[in-house]
């Protein structure tokens, strides 16, 4: 019991006077931050993705910081383009046909650090989805999406705002 009781006192110390923080944030000086809409360029066009992108990047910081969403004047900005939607089969059978498909989704990233401008960069972020060969895309992106915007957007937060 003695253990534990020290053990809590030694986290509350270093999560109140803000040493560590669970997430791996750093958020410098910046109290908000802008996730401008993310348009849908891709080749082929999925209803609805720009929307649920933009909402799940707002909602990863949102949760995983303590700024302040707002719509203008920002002091960290997320802006681009989803630029690649895209199935292609990944293995065959001995009958020749897709055994597995891969779903990929890639996105332009320009992130703008109004605090520390020497933070700013543009970069593409990708991450794909494999599923079997005999379903067809519309059983599998209710899973699929949301698996591959977890990824996409958590790389982005660490590219962003991620000390390590």
């Amino acid at each position: 019991m003695r253990k534990f009781l020290i053990f809590a006192l030694c986290l509350t110390a270093m999560v109140s006077c803000g040493i560590y923080n669970f997430t791996g944030g750093s958020t410098g000086n910046a109290k908000t931050f802008q996730v401008n809409f993310f348009r849908n360029d891709a080749p082929i066009v999925e209803p609805g993705l720009d929307r649920d992108f933009t909402i799940a990047l707002q909602d990863l910081i949102n949760n995983q910081t303590n700024l302040s969403l707002t719509d203008r004047n920002a002091d960290l900005v997320y802006e681009g383009e989803i630029i690649d939607f895209s199935i292609a089969p990944m293995t065959a059978t001995a009958q020749q046909t897709a055994a597995q498909n891969r779903l990929t989704i890639s996105v332009n990233v320009r992130f703008t650090n109004n605090t520390e401008e020497n933070k700013d960069f543009e970069k593409r972020f990708s991450h794909y989805y494999d599923y079997p060969g005999n379903s067809q895309l519309s059983a599998v992106k209710g899973t699929a999406i949301p698996e591959i915007f977890e990824r996409i957007t958590q790389d982005i937060f660490n590219a962003s705002l991620a000390d390590w």
